[in-house]
């Protein structure tokens, strides 16, 4: 967490020197870290679905499009019930919403080691999709509450790197876990994966309702010199829509969501395939391959921190989004090119998930600093949920590509192509952009420059 004690200019002018740096390190030791786990487990509940598979595929004769709909249907749950959800937590408060989030989705995910065929594999992912929904966007909206646009790219890129440390963490101890209790007790390594590795997310959501609060106004941990200073660093929204509704007939939030779209489909297309992928190039060992998995997320985790520093630094946005999305596209390209070597195949695959993954961070900076309020609840699950799509989209043309033409080379190359696309939209786009060297108060005085205009 170096990166929390770096030094904005915009942060240290108004106030005794350095202190606000020191009360914004205070508050991401206390949140960071319960975020950021929560996240972990998540994605390890939502992704060890591509482990299983390459033991459940075959005890349960499950075809590849009805593993890719099935890994993809999660999304669909999500999709439905994100923008209710956010609306619940901007209503409840974090604490006890993202507290229930994350119990539930943790019993469903151990749940999962009862899928005896097509129909119970379907119905669980589904319900694990609406269990989840609401916890990425309901973070999003929550760092708004204590983290001006200045400081929040590099907090969102702490959050997100909870993706990689899932994979990192994750790959060794489902290959693990699947080799070593193979027919322990009379259940699979697959189900033993399920069950396993739905507890913690439990255990984190008694956490989250103990420790987390839901504002700074609420935090007895700071002091009330510490709250005024907070809350008057807090940036105003671009527009501040009076409607609750008035998010959907935005443009700029369409935009955003047909580049998180890309995004999603490219992460998740990779994530739930990686060891797949991995095992094409002929390693056959469970463990091994978790090992080798956990190569690219490694890489992406510095990465992706590094990045979202340098965007807050900066205070640029769209080429932070739309480089990196080339190169993950590029990445894509190479692992599937070369999908029989497994020293390439592994360059590219961490290419794609550092390239994505340090994409989204800067994107999240975009559609929270356009709304406020309810308004800015709808927005952002807005985005979230009709951009996830893309991840329910990913895994059902890659599973079904992949048994007409027994290669996944098509549904990938049609993704990198996507990334291409969702670069170029981004770089289309008027956006704003907090000005370095501003007084936080200032809301990150927020200008708009044309596509090749400097940011």
């Amino acid at each position: 967490m170096n990166e929390i004690s770096s030094h904005d200019a915009a942060d240290t002018s108004p106030a005794a020197p350095g202190s606000l740096d020191a009360i914004y390190r205070k508050i991401a030791w206390r949140l960071m870290p319960m975020l950021f786990l929560g996240f972990v487990v998540s994605y390890l509940d939502r992704s060890n679905i591509g482990f299983a598979k390459l033991q459940m595929q075959s005890e349960l004769a499950l075809s590849e499009s009805v593993y890719g709909l099935g890994a993809g249907i999660f999304f669909i749950g999500y999709f439905l019930f994100e923008v209710p959800s956010n609306l619940l937590l901007h209503r409840f408060g974090a604490r006890r919403w993202i507290a229930r989030i994350m119990i539930s989705w943790g019993v469903i995910s151990a749940l999962m080691f009862v899928v005896r065929g097509p129909l119970s594999f379907y119905a669980l992912r589904f319900l694990l999709g609406v269990a989840e929904a609401g916890l990425v966007p309901g973070v999003i909206l929550y760092l708004t509450y204590w983290f001006p646009a200045s400081r929040r790219a590099r907090m969102v890129a702490m959050f997100y790197a909870a993706v990689a440390a899932s994979g990192i963490i994750g790959g060794p101890i489902s290959g693990g876990l699947m080799k070593t209790l193979q027919g322990a007790h009379g259940l699979s390594g697959w189900q033993w994966l399920f069950i396993l590795e739905g507890v913690p997310s439990v255990l984190m959501g008694f956490v989250v309702w103990r420790f987390l609060d839901d504002s700074p106004s609420k935090a007895k941990w700071l002091s009330d010199d510490e709250k005024q200073l907070v809350s008057a660093r807090l940036d105003p929204p671009q527009l501040v829509h009076t409607s609750t509704f008035n998010a959907f007939v935005d443009p700029s939030m369409w935009l955003y969501t047909a580049v998180y779209f890309m995004l999603c489909a490219g992460i998740v297309g990779v994530g739930l395939w990686m060891p797949s992928l991995v095992q094409a190039t002929g390693v056959h060992d469970l463990f091994l391959i978790g090992t080798l998995t956990a190569i690219p997320y490694l890489v992406a985790i510095v990465v992706m921190i590094l990045h979202g520093r340098h965007s807050d630094r900066t205070g640029e946005r769209r080429w932070h989004i739309a480089l990196p999305m080339l190169v993950g596209a590029i990445g894509m390209t190479l692992a599937v090119r070369f999908s029989h070597d497994t020293t390439v195949s592994l360059i590219g695959l961490t290419l794609t998930a550092s390239g994505i993954l340090s994409a989204t961070p800067p994107f999240w900076s975009l559609p929270v600093a356009r709304l406020s309020g309810r308004s800015g609840a709808v927005g952002v699950a807005m985005v979230n949920a009709v951009g996830n799509l893309g991840s329910f989209v990913s895994p059902f043309f890659i599973g079904y590509t992949r048994d007409i033409t027994h290669s996944t080379s098509t549904g990938f190359y049609s993704i990198a192509v996507g990334l291409c696309l969702g670069a170029l939209l981004i770089l289309m786009a008027r956006v704003t952009h907090a000005v370095p060297g501003r007084s936080d108060t200032s809301a990150h005085s927020l200008r708009d420059q044309p596509l090749g205009g400097r940011t």
